[in-house]
């Protein structure tokens, strides 16, 4: 019974999201404006009832439900419970419910508080969003029922996929798909705008706490998953460019550019056709991640579902969705105003430059992920990786890096080399010194040369904008703006010390052997069987000293899961300010030898620290952007008060 109350909530949600297009859409002329007065609680209801739908799902998950065929194929009874939670969205369907779920609490969101563009353009952007939901409803009715019964229920299921049951797994789908949905809402306020031609800096103060949400989400959606395929994966790395990882950072990269450019526009005016363009590309390129990951073109452990039909139907989506837009956009880019100027020596020129360099490396990635599919089509099997990806994104990063180091510093509309020279040439100072020391002392590769250089560059350049003022009236969207710069910088020295000074050893070590990596001394003690919830596994003791140092002990397994049947590498991971030993069993070798693979990897969590200060610098900006507009709207609420006081 319960799934079918879920089923009937998700049938009742699309019939609203049809009662919310047609308003939205009739409600742009004054004949309409019966229906019109319906979208908004149209809109709040088709949330609510997603969410309930959801829930039912969630329901059925907890109490392994075997007679959901969804459950079924991706449950097991002995799992643990909070894998079980977390099951909806380990999945294809219950996947894509949670984005449908999500994008129609953002449209409820919208209905309830937005007030501040005009009535008519706020119609039209609920339409969108219900012309972009209405496609997701008919595919999980059609194609991907969540809530399909089995008849007769097996007696057992097939559980879920061992490298995801994890917890790190367990929050990075919902964070990417918040910031998803947050690029579909700025898609709908685009949308919206185009329609009415109200491209405005009231427009942009109204879409950018949507873009900084959707970019907060993406960045800890990136940065959760790529240490989750550190760490879970058993191969040392913490990105290897798969089409499935490229997914998730394509639109975060599009999300940047967008979030700078309505920036400029909310605060000068500036940019207006640009940011349109970006807010459809941001969401066309959450749709391609969405094909990718779901339409079996490639194969991951990150992929969803290998149904082409599927595929296909999210491929029409993505055509219908996006190609609408762009013809809408050539339609009626020409009519929207040109905004303010400014010159190339100001913040508006950096940010246009940095806009710029973003495009390009999200071109390269599209082109490095789409290329071997289209090869494979014509039969021919190419691979794109590292050798292509770095090389070519550092000729457009590093250009980047140096303008994101100097554009805080520049002020608005037109400025002068000269004023900022001294603090520039020093930063940059810095970074020759760090090249040319590190090229010295240890002989790096030029591309982890030029990121230790840039990340010195960067780091300085992020704090310049503090100078000579007072931090308790420092507005929280600059100091936001400071900590993501500089979390940038802090990420991008991780990432430059691992790929330099990373030290690996393989060997075949008998009980009471001791290995040398880096400066840790790692002795074998013993390997003994262990049971876990759902699986078995042979664990390695390891005690490892930091340059003879106290001992500290470290336990990697190979687990061995039943349901589904399935083996994996749990590495022991012992990190210190400087780095993490990184420990991985392998298997048993002549007999009374076992395979170690054992890592040093310098200052490797760095990486994701500069990942955590980025997001919460976006945190930080969002909360001081909310703040602002609340006092706007409290002074304007208080003149019209005022106003009518002396009409009266």
């Amino acid at each position: 019974m319960i799934a079918e109350l879920g089923l009937a909530a998700l049938w009742l949600a699309t019939a609203l999201a049809g009662l919310q297009l047609l308003g939205g859409v009739l409600g742009q002329r004054e004949s309409g404006a019966d229906l019109a007065a319906l979208v908004r609680p149209a809109a709040v209801m088709q949330a609510l009832l997603c969410a309930f739908a959801f829930g039912t799902l969630v329901l059925l998950f907890a109490r392994t439900d075997l007679s959901v065929a969804l459950v079924a194929q991706n449950s097991h009874s002995e799992k643990p419970l909070i894998f079980k939670i977390a099951g909806p969205w380990g999945n294809h369907e219950g996947s894509m419910l949670l984005w449908i779920t999500v994008m129609s609490l953002a449209g409820g969101l919208i209905a309830l508080v937005e007030r501040r563009l005009p009535e008519k353009t706020l119609l039209a952007t609920l339409a969108a969003q219900a012309f972009v939901g209405l496609g997701f409803y008919a595919f999980l009715l059609v194609s991907s029922n969540p809530f399909e019964r089995l008849d007769p229920a097996p007696a057992q299921g097939l559980g879920l996929n061992p490298l995801l049951q994890d917890i790190g797994l367990a929050m990075h789908p919902p964070t990417l798909y918040c910031g998803y949905v947050g690029l579909s809402v700025a898609f709908s306020f685009a949308v919206g705008a185009l329609l009415t031609r109200q491209v405005t800096p009231d427009f942009a103060r109204v879409i950018r706490p949507w873009v900084l949400g959707a970019w907060i989400f993406l960045t800890l959606g990136i940065t959760a998953g790529s240490y989750w395929a550190y760490y879970e994966l058993g191969w040392g790395g913490w990105w290897f460019w798969d089409p499935t990882e490229n997914a998730s950072l394509m639109p975060w990269l599009a999300a940047t550019a967008l979030l700078h450019s309505v920036s400029v526009l909310a605060a000068r005016d500036a940019l207006r056709t640009w940011t349109i363009l970006l807010g459809v590309v941001a969401f066309s390129m959450s749709m391609v991640g969405t094909f990718l990951v779901r339409s079996g073109v490639v194969t991951s452990v990150h992929a969803f579902a290998v149904d082409p039909q599927r595929g296909t139907f999210i491929l029409v989506l993505l055509t219908i969705y996006i190609g609408g837009a762009l013809v809408l956009f050539a339609t009626r880019a020409g009519t929207i105003a040109e905004g303010e100027r400014f010159t190339v020596m100001s913040r508006e020129g950096a940010l246009v430059i940095n806009n710029v360099a973003l495009s390009a490396l999200l071109g390269i990635v599209l082109l490095g992920t789409l290329y071997p599919l289209l090869t494979e089509a014509f039969g021919v099997k190419v691979s794109v990786g590292p050798p292509y990806f770095n090389p070519v994104g550092a000729v457009f990063l590093m250009p980047m890096l140096a303008v994101l180091a100097v554009g805080p510093l520049l002020r608005w509309r037109r400025d002068s080399f000269a004023r900022i020279r001294l603090p520039v040439l020093a930063a940059f100072a810095v970074g020759l010194a760090v090249l040319l020391g590190m090229w010295l002392i240890a002989g790096m590769a030029l591309l982890p040369l030029l990121g230790m250089a840039m990340a010195a560059v960067v780091g300085i350049g992020s704090v310049l904008p503090l100078l000579g003022r007072s931090l308790r009236r420092l507005p929280l969207a600059t100091l936001g703006m400071v900590v993501a710069h500089f979390g940038v910088a802090v990420a991008l020295f991780g990432m430059a010390a691992d790929s330099a000074f990373s030290i690996e050893k393989l060997v075949a070590a008998r009980q009471g052997d001791t290995t040398e990596v880096g400066p840790w001394r790692v002795t074998l003690a013993s390997v003994e069987p262990v049971a876990g919830p759902n699986w078995t596994a042979l664990e390695a003791r390891l005690s490892a000293s930091y340059r003879g140092g106290a001992p500290s002990e470290i336990k990697p397994q190979a687990r061995s899961f039943w349901a589904p049947p399935q083996q994996t590498s749990e590495s022991a991971l012992l990190t210190r300010w400087n780095g993490q030993l990184y420990t991985v069993i392998g298997g048993e070798a002549d007999g009374d030898r076992w395979q170690l693979r054992l890592w040093w990897k310098p200052f490797v969590t760095w990486i994701w620290y500069g990942g955590a200060l980025i997001a919460l610098g976006g945190l930080l900006a969002l909360i001081g952007r909310l703040r602002t507009d609340l006092k706007r709207r409290t002074v304007r609420a208080r003149v019209a008060a005022r106003r009518m006081e002396a009409a009266a």
